[in-house]
C-alpha cells in the first residue's frame, strides 16, 4: 500500500510541475516547477524528486504552448529539473534546513538558488552549444537565468514553512 501511495504522490507532483508550468508560461523564466521538484524531495528522498522533475518537465517540453523543445534542449531541460529532487533529498536528509527562523529563511533561499543553478547550467550550456557562438550565448542565457533565481529567493522561503508541515504530517502515516 505504501508503494503505491508514493506513485500515486509522484504522478501527482509531477501533473502540478506541468499545470504550473502552464500557469506561468506567460512570464518567463519564472516557473514553481523547481519548488515543487524540490518538496517531492524533501517528502519522498531523491528517486521520487528525480521521478517528478523528469517527468513534468518531459510533459511540459513536449506539450507546452511554444511547441517541442530540439531534442538536446529537452534533455538538458529534463535533467536539469529532475536535479532539483535529489537538492530536495539532500536538504532534508543533512538538517540544514533547522534552527531559528532567519537560518531556515536562509537555507530555504540558498535551495532556491542551488536549484535554479542545477536547472540552467544544463540547459545554458547546451543551448550555447547548439546556437552558438558558444560564449556570448551563454553568458546571456545565464544573465537571464537571474529572474529565475531572483523568483526563487522569494518563492522558497515563503513556501518551505508548507513543505515542513506536509512532512510531519506524512511522518505521522504508517
Amino acid at each position: 500500500m505504501r508503494r503505491l501511495r508514493l506513485v500515486t504522490r509522484v504522478g501527482l507532483f509531477a501533473a502540478l510541475v506541468y499545470v504550473l508550468s502552464w500557469a506561468s508560461s506567460a512570464l518567463p523564466n519564472i516557473t514553481p516547477a523547481f519548488f515543487v521538484t524540490f518538496a517531492a524531495g524533501y517528502l519522498w528522498g531523491a528517486l521520487p524528486g528525480v521521478l517528478v522533475g523528469a517527468i513534468g518537465m518531459a510533459l511540459w517540453t513536449v506539450f507546452n504552448p511554444y511547441g517541442p523543445a530540439a531534442l538536446p534542449i529537452a534533455l538538458a531541460q529534463v535533467i536539469g529539473l529532475a536535479l532539483n529532487g535529489p537538492t530536495g533529498a539532500l536538504f532534508r536528509r543533512r538538517d540544514f534546513i533547522t534552527g531559528g527562523k532567519t537560518r531556515r529563511f536562509t537555507a530555504a533561499a540558498v535551495a532556491g538558488l542551488l536549484c535554479t543553478l542545477f536547472f540552467y547550467l544544463p540547459v545554458n550550456v547546451t543551448d550555447a552549444w547548439l546556437f552558438q557562438p558558444f560564449w556570448p550565448r551563454f553568458w546571456v542565457s545565464t544573465a537571464a537565468s537571474g529572474i529565475s533565481a531572483l523568483f526563487n529567493l522569494i518563492v522558497f522561503p515563503l513556501l518551505f514553512p508548507a513543505v515542513e508541515y506536509l512532512y510531519a504530517r506524512e511522518s505521522l502515516r504508517p
